[in-house]
């Protein structure tokens, strides 16, 4: 890309580097088994067509590198707090009964002692 944006007179980052593959996937054949007396010019042609796919500019164009939300292994809060709160006990005791029935009907101890 250097070299094609050298011959376009333009920065590196100005050309597109999507295209760029793209023009790289569709010589790849050619590159990989041409005969090498062509090997020269199929270089000299894909730099060519690599500079040909400028970039427009897109002033403002800055996104930040971080996420935006990061993943929770909780869900959303759907009810007011108050009302959870009055539900995790209960919650908690049908829990801890479902745990140590499964330990039991298994046969194994409890998880725990």
């Amino acid at each position: 890309m250097a070299q094609a944006a050298n011959r376009v007179r333009c920065l590196p980052r100005q050309l597109s580097f999507k295209a760029a593959m793209q023009q790289m996937r569709a010589f790849e054949e050619q590159l990989r088994h041409g005969a090498q007396t062509h090997l020269k010019r199929l270089c000299e042609v894909l730099i060519s067509a690599v500079g040909q796919v400028k970039l427009p500019h897109r002033p403002g164009r800055v996104e930040p590198r971080a996420v935006k939300r990061r993943s929770k292994n909780h869900a959303h809060l759907a009810q007011p707090r108050s009302v959870l709160k009055a539900q995790l006990p209960v919650l908690r005791e049908l829990k801890m009964n479902a745990v140590f029935a499964q330990g039991s009907a298994i046969g194994k101890r409890p998880l725990f002692p």
